[in-house]
């Protein structure tokens, strides 16, 4: 994709969200952001075939660069594994403007017809979120840690949605009950593994999980910057 081409895109999605909150990330918005940008409505259309539906997936890819370099910017090290993924996914809403913005995604994305794209776009932040945290498993645990983060960010961005407590405190608290819960279901797997008893229960599974392999990552290819940087 070339840097004008990007440029284009960049353009329109924020000439979009100045309509978003009346009409949602609909035709009519796509149509007002090609008038309030200038940009020539056939290359417009050649950057978003789909018009409103690849405004709001470009709106979400672009608030994942804006959480990743927020990552970059931040040190972490001194917190627990656990406490980094609670501020990559704090940092991941915080970079957000306007909520109408993604209430009325999350309304789009509810749709049939656009699910797939709405769990592609959430499955990819939290793939960029552990791709950042340094994540290098290849096997099982590379879907099954991408699934589970899955559900901790929709899950948190609902409840964010209609948090109105300051600084979104309650949701913080939220996000930190939901990671509290995930971790102690993986220490139980843990314990299990090694349990004589539960043992030759978790050996079927993990046996499958270890023949899972990994998709090609962005940073083993040629070219890439990897963690979407």
């Amino acid at each position: 994709m070339t840097q004008g081409f990007m440029d284009a895109k960049a353009q329109l999605v924020e000439a979009a969200c100045l309509h978003v909150p009346f009409d949602g990330w609909s035709e009519a918005t796509f149509d007002a952001a090609v008038a309030d940008s200038g940009l020539d409505p056939v290359m417009a259309r050649a950057i978003c075939p789909r018009g409103g539906v690849d405004l709001a997936l470009a709106y979400h890819l672009a608030g994942d660069q804006k959480m990743l370099d927020r990552l970059a910017d931040t040190d972490l090290s001194a917190l627990r594994y656990s406490e980094r993924i609670a501020a990559a996914v704090r940092f991941r809403l915080e970079v957000i403007e306007d909520k109408e913005l993604v209430r009325r995604g999350t309304t789009l994305f509810a749709l049939p017809t656009y699910a797939a794209d709405g769990a592609k776009a959430i499955w990819g932040t939290c793939d960029a979120i552990w791709e950042a945290l340094g994540d290098t498993s290849r096997d099982g645990n590379w879907y099954s840690k991408r699934a589970t983060l899955a559900g901790v960010y929709s899950s948190t961005v609902l409840y964010w949605l209609g948090d109105d407590s300051p600084d979104h405190a309650a949701t913080w608290e939220f996000l930190d009950r939901r990671i509290e819960n995930v971790m102690a279901f993986e220490n139980f797997k843990a314990q299990a593994r090694e349990n004589p008893l539960l043992k030759p229960l978790m050996a079927g599974p993990a046996f499958l999980m270890e023949r899972l392999k990994a998709p090609e990552r962005r940073s083993d290819m040629p070219g890439s910057f990897g963690a979407r940087r």
